[in-house]
């Protein structure tokens, strides 16, 4: 006999609140966790797909991890370093591009850029901050990862975490699939599907956009001659996982930076414009439809809303659950509200006759 709605109300509601107590007071050390499992989790179709041409599991993943080594080991030597020199660079040279506006603001628009103007104000206390934090933003931006989290440990169980549970996910995922309540299994494993899907439709395809997208803007950059094109397309490849900051704060940074640099040269400034116009254009058109697609589910706003919220509760830990749980609860909220319009509360004396005829 199945125990009353009320009582599983009851225990699940006590589950999600252990989940959460468990992100908040442990999140420091889950983090590894959470990551090889995220890893693991991307690359389980292919490992699948692998497993489909004939090779073993343990080869599948054995595979998997040495290509992702070599491409570590190619970004590590190749992409970061330059990623950090230009970072410096770039907040080493904050002040002296606000000088740099500054003078053009006074030779061109001297009324609003008169000694004690609010625009002469904030320019000299931007280049004043930037100038006494630059050096302390840089540090804190190439360590704030390594305090929060050890590096070695970091380094070491992330892939010892992946690898394992890569091996054994399908194991684990049978293993779990036997302890659901029988009475609910068959619902419990269509809701798991569809989490599966929104999960496998959203976070997987736009983890792709973010490093296709990234790449075209740092390599059209570099190509256009902006300085600091690489660290500029950096991060409007990897914002673009929140819905328009990516496009907004990497296009503001990179035209910005192209007015200062080739002021004048209105073609080349031209030419980064194009680029991030030709950028939005494949993502909202060819891209994120082939990739990511219109069924999942996840409408922007909510998203955002739960990066901020996650971000506040949990810090970067619950950055990175965010979107996974998003998806989750949208999944959940989509089902009850299916059964809520299938439901008495919803039909009224209708449920007693059936559900209504098709107009």
């Amino acid at each position: 006999m199945a125990l009353p709605a009320k009582q599983q109300m009851t225990y699940w509601g006590a589950a999600a609140a252990l989940l959460f107590a468990g992100l908040w007071g442990m999140g420091g050390v889950l983090l590894p966790f959470l990551v090889g499992g995220a890893i693991a989790y991307f690359l389980d179709p292919v490992a699948d797909r692998l497993e489909k041409w004939g090779m073993s599991r343990v080869w599948a993943t054995a595979t998997i991890a040495l290509t992702a080594t070599l491409i570590f080991v190619v970004l590590g030597l190749a992409v970061i370093p330059v990623l950090v020199h230009q970072l410096t660079q770039l907040i080493a040279s904050a002040p002296d591009m606000a000088t740099q506006l500054q003078h053009f603001l006074s030779d061109n628009f001297p009324q609003i850029n008169k000694r004690g103007s609010m625009v002469y104000e904030t320019l000299q206390s931007l280049g004043e901050a930037v100038k006494a934090r630059g050096g302390e933003l840089a540090q804190t931006l190439l360590t704030s990862a390594m305090s929060v989290v050890n590096f070695i440990v970091f380094i070491v169980v992330v892939p010892v975490v992946t690898f394992y549970m890569l091996l054994d996910w399908d194991k684990m995922i049978a293993r779990v699939d036997s302890w659901l309540p029988l009475d609910h299994a068959e619902e419990i494993r269509e809701i798991a599907r569809e989490i599966d899907r929104v999960l496998s439709g959203f976070v997987r395809g736009q983890v792709s956009v973010c490093l296709i997208l990234g790449t075209f803007y740092a390599v059209a950059l570099m190509l256009a001659g902006l300085n600091f094109g690489l660290i500029a397309g950096a991060i409007a490849g990897g914002l673009t996982f929140i819905p328009y900051v990516g496009a907004i704060i990497g296009g503001g940074l990179s035209i910005g930076l192209a007015l200062y640099q080739f002021w004048g040269d209105w073609f080349a400034i031209g030419t980064v414009v194009a680029i991030f116009a030709v950028g939005q254009f494949l993502e909202g058109n060819v891209i994120t439809p082939k990739l990511v697609g219109n069924s999942i589910g996840l409408h922007p706003l909510w998203l955002i809303f739960a990066l901020s919220a996650f971000g506040t509760l949990f810090g970067f830990v619950g950055m990175l659950v965010a979107v996974p749980v998003a998806a989750v609860i949208g999944v959940l909220a989509r089902y009850a509200l299916d059964r809520y319009l299938q439901g008495r509360l919803y039909m009224g004396h209708e449920a007693d006759n059936g559900p209504p005829a098709e107009p």
